[in-house]
């Protein structure tokens, strides 16, 4: 039997690739902010979501399956939201107006990454189900000299701790223009934020020690990985944007709380995504949806299946920028249509591959070493348990096709397609068709009629 790898992962808080060493190896444990559920996640939402998938597969198979706790949260209490309850649904009451965005975001987001080929994380807590636990963390900080009420607020003092802007080498003077930090009279300093705001008559409130209110968004996080993981716990993950102030602040605020030296022991960010090489915003015309991607024509004239976005996501590093495009979904797809469909079954995983993501989830290299083994396997037969183990750690098992006679009338308006670009020679677009009927599981055979001789072309189900 192999040796199991040693795990390296990048650690933000250091600045340098450390090796992992998990705190207890009966659980491993790991949090990842997740989605905030006032409207439907956008290509950027997407990337924390495979790649921290990824880690989970393989944290799983080194430690074993029932050894790995995974925790994405569930940001349901927001300014956001509830201007967003407003606008979809002024005639009912703000709560119930609340919970219906909430709900229908919330479903639609675990839809679309489950079509992404993400696993389900075991604990999915919602911030309006951990309440008490951010007051008593806040109410510890306020005892401990670290918070204090100003405004009708509680604000964390950040000058109450020596060591505030280890993970992102802030100071506190250069926080006087710090992304998303207020700049106001009744703080201390300009860096302190908010851990309790009150709230009106109008904004949705729970009791507290300090009046009706609700919590600042970095202490919901506090909250929930200190009640399902502990106080210090193994990787933190998220992506690039939220280094400052948002993980900064969860770090404050936990370590002040808890008198720890600090709240995880490693620390991981994925880079940012751009959308046809341009930073994704609405008023570029560039913002596009993952229920946009996989059920409309709004990139590219065409839907997109799950596992082509995952694969081009996974063809970066994780931690370098990405350019989501049209030619890199493309590229995405010629390449999963050369693999071979295959059974995940008792076998393990090729160690090249198993390498390659224990490096700080290079998944670049264990890209590179999958699609030989995959063409290797459709010479021989053999080697198709290990491909599909080995693609199965990567979340990108080919699946099999489902066809239904809606699904059959399309195909063969495609291949009708086909034959008439070929007729045009416009061989590109006829192989793009080819490629994107091949990623999902779709094998073009072309002939000739041999009674009139003209090109005709079949189609079978080849996984």
């Amino acid at each position: 039997m192999a040796a199991e790898p040693q795990l390296k992962f990048y650690n933000t808080l250091t600045r340098e690739k450390v090796d992992f060493q998990p705190i207890d190896r009966n659980n491993v444990r790991m949090y990842v902010c997740g989605p905030t559920v006032y409207d439907f996640a956008h290509i950027g939402n997407a990337r924390p979501a495979i790649v921290f998938d990824v880690l989970f597969r393989l944290l799983r198979h080194l430690y074993g399956e029932s050894h790995v706790t995974y925790v994405r949260n569930i940001t349901d209490v927001d300014d956001k939201i509830n201007a967003r309850a407003l606008r979809d649904h002024p005639g009912l009451p703000l709560n119930d107006a609340i919970r219906l965005v909430t709900e229908k975001t919330e479903r639609q987001y675990r839809e679309d990454t489950t079509a992404l080929g993400c696993l389900e994380p075991p604990v999915q807590p919602r911030a309006t189900d951990n309440i008490a636990q951010m007051i008593a963390i806040i109410e510890t900080l306020i005892a401990k000299g670290h918070a204090y009420r100003a405004a009708g607020e509680v604000l964390f003092d950040t000058k109450s701790m020596a060591d505030y802007g280890q993970l992102s080498k802030r100071n506190l003077d250069e926080q006087q223009a710090g992304a998303r930090v207020a700049v106001d009279e009744h703080k201390k300093s300009p860096g302190d934020f908010v851990l309790w705001k009150l709230s009106d008559e109008n904004e949705p409130g729970w009791e507290s020690p300090w009046g009706r209110g609700r919590p600042g968004w970095h202490i919901e996080c506090s909250a929930m990985s200190g009640r399902y993981l502990g106080n210090i716990f193994d990787i933190h993950g998220g992506g690039l944007d939220l280094i400052f102030p948002h993980h900064e602040n969860e770090i404050a605020q936990s370590r002040c709380a808890h008198g720890t030296h600090t709240m995880a022991n490693v620390w991981m960010h994925n880079g940012f995504v751009q959308v046809e090489g341009r930073k994704m915003s609405k008023s570029e015309g560039n913002f596009v949806t993952i229920h946009e991607l996989l059920q409309s024509e709004k990139l590219g004239g065409r839907t997109w299946p799950g596992e082509v976005l995952r694969l081009a996501m996974l063809m970066t590093h994780y931690r370098e920028p990405i350019d989501f495009s049209v030619k890199r979904l493309e590229e995405a797809e010629r390449l999963i249509a050369r693999w071979p469909a295959a059974e995940v079954g008792a076998a393990a995983p090729d160690q090249t591959i198993l390498a390659a993501l224990a490096d700080d989830l290079n998944t670049v290299a264990a890209i590179q070493a999958i699609h030989a083994l995959a063409q290797a396997a459709n010479a021989d037969a053999s080697l198709l348990p290990v491909f599909a183990a080995s693609a199965d750690l990567l979340g990108l098992l080919p699946k099999k096709a489902e066809v239904d006679e809606a699904v059959v009338m399309e195909i063969d308006a495609k291949v009708r397609e086909r034959l008439e670009l070929l007729k045009a020679k416009n061989f590109a677009e006829a192989d793009r068709l080819r490629d994107e009927l091949a990623a999902r599981g779709i094998q073009l055979k072309d002939g000739k009629d041999p009674v009139t001789g003209e090109r005709i072309t079949t189609w079978e189900i080849k996984r």
